[in-house]
């Protein structure tokens, strides 16, 4: 189920997106990461990690390691969905450091390193500093999303993370709106099904 559909991707955020990767978008529970194929082809649409380097490790892996990999996604996704809806609503503060200490963990391992090349501007090609990532392993795929929860944290304002109003969606977003109005994961999803089942509610009313 989880590869017949594309991933959802209507968070406004890259770390809500990856918690959102888990949901029932037609009422049916789809998880996009329930196997490496699924981990795989979720961080191509999400566009963290290059096509090529997926294709690079997926080559070198051993049989079943990318599934141990995927499941290792999964248990941080269920850690820090946990720790979002607990702090969802409010702003952070310097008391939930500890808690995150599975989190810096994770970021400890990143290999990056910087390296000069040419990039294309205006006024011709220039230097420039770009960071890189050494993908050594199956494991190293879990670095990208540590580093997009991370920027959750730090630069997104929890007061104005929320979860779907609809009755059965699990899903949470960011609200950017002007005014921080916004109720559903989407009008095409939650917004419609909650303006039809008023409409439905109306009709019934006695006149």
């Amino acid at each position: 189920m989880s590869q017949q559909l594309p991933a959802l991707f209507i968070a406004d955020s890259p770390g809500l997106d990856f918690l959102n990767s888990v949901a029932a978008p037609v009422n049916i529970p789809v998880d996009w990461i329930e196997d490496g194929a699924g981990l795989f082809s979720w961080l191509d649409q999400a566009r963290l990690v290059p096509r090529a380097d997926l294709d690079r490790i997926r080559d070198r892996a051993m049989p079943g390691e990318l599934n141990t990999v995927a499941a290792q996604v999964r248990d941080l996704r269920d850690w820090y969905r946990s720790f979002v809806r607990r702090h969802k609503g409010k702003p952070l503060t310097a008391a939930v450091l500890d808690e995150l200490a599975p989190l810096n963990h994770l970021l400890e391992r990143d290999e990056m390193y910087g390296k000069v090349v040419a990039r294309e501007h205006r006024e011709g090609m220039r230097l420039t500093l770009k960071s890189v990532r050494r993908w050594r392993s199956p494991e190293s795929l879990l670095q990208p999303i540590g580093e997009v929860l991370a920027t959750l944290l730090t630069q997104e304002d929890f007061t104005y993370i929320k979860a779907c109003e609809g009755p059965a969606c699990t899903l949470l977003f960011a609200d950017h709106t002007r005014g921080h109005t916004r109720r559903w994961c989407s009008m095409e999803i939650c917004g419609n099904r909650a303006k039809q089942a008023a409409h439905r509610n109306r009709l019934k009313e006695p006149r």
